[in-house]
């Protein structure tokens, strides 16, 4: 019997990355998702794939409040209840000094990232039955700091403080909420600030990287997501509160 056959996920920035192998090994598991991101033709194609009875999209920018509601209210009107929520949409932002960094793009990334997943537990948390599991998707860059990379390491440090009061407030129905922090992880997202960071073809710089992973090889979002199944499941109903590191040692 598979750990999470029955259940409903809502997953934003589903449409790809993380997200996406998250929704494919979940639905593989015997889960229904709602996926929830930008891009409404890769939704539509990991609809597809993932098969209309399993699975539907729902076209939001997290930023957005109302669109937010909306999405929300689609999937509890087809699915009735959500018992796992993956706030996974995300922005990379700029690589800049500080000194330079525009202040615009500093915005949307945290609005992106904090007010973005706050606005996905505001309106998921009523829909949650008690014993739900609710997860932020983070960074190793939300653990320890990087130059250059300022609001995006600010942004990934601000989840986990909106992770720990929703943890608190929620205890007393034993929904669980914590955040994930994947280290580097092979998807387009995590190349293009690798190529930006470094000024390096997609190749060498994910090699530059792999030499500051201790164990040396960058994550697989399948890996991500089973770390993803674990919270979603009844096996984590002690595990809240918590950042939940698969960063390959980065952050010891």
């Amino acid at each position: 019997m598979s750990v999470v056959r029955g259940k409903v996920a809502l997953i934003t920035g589903g449409e790809s990355g993380i997200g996406l192998a998250t929704a494919r090994l979940f639905v593989a598991e015997g889960a229904r998702v709602h996926l929830v991101g930008l891009d409404e033709a890769r939704l539509a194609a990991a609809v597809e794939e993932l098969g209309a009875a399993n699975a539907f999209g729902s076209v939001a920018d997290v930023t957005d409040e109302a669109a937010v509601r909306e999405a929300t209210r689609l999937g509890v009107d087809r699915y009735g209840r959500y018992d796992v929520v993956l706030s996974n949409a995300g922005t990379s932002g700029e690589v800049a000094k500080i000194v330079d960094y525009p202040a615009d793009v500093f915005t949307r990334t945290l609005h992106v990232h904090v007010l973005g997943a706050f606005h996905v537990l505001k309106h998921a948390i009523p829909h949650v039955p008690d014993g739900g599991s609710i997860i932020i998707t983070s960074s190793v860059v939300g653990l320890i700091g990087f130059g250059d990379l300022s609001a995006y390491v600010a942004a990934k440090h601000g989840q986990v403080g909106l992770m720990r009061s929703a943890a608190k407030e929620l205890a007393g129905r034993r929904i669980r909420v914590n955040t994930l922090h994947p280290g580097p992880t092979s998807t387009t997202f995590q190349d293009d600030i690798e190529m930006r960071a470094t000024r390096l073809d997609r190749e060498t710089a994910a090699k530059t990287f792999d030499g500051i992973i201790p164990l040396g090889r960058h994550s697989t979002p399948e890996e991500i997501a089973q770390a993803a199944l674990y919270l979603a499941s009844d096996a984590s109903a002690m595990v809240t509160s918590s950042t939940f590191a698969i960063d390959g040692g980065m952050s010891g």
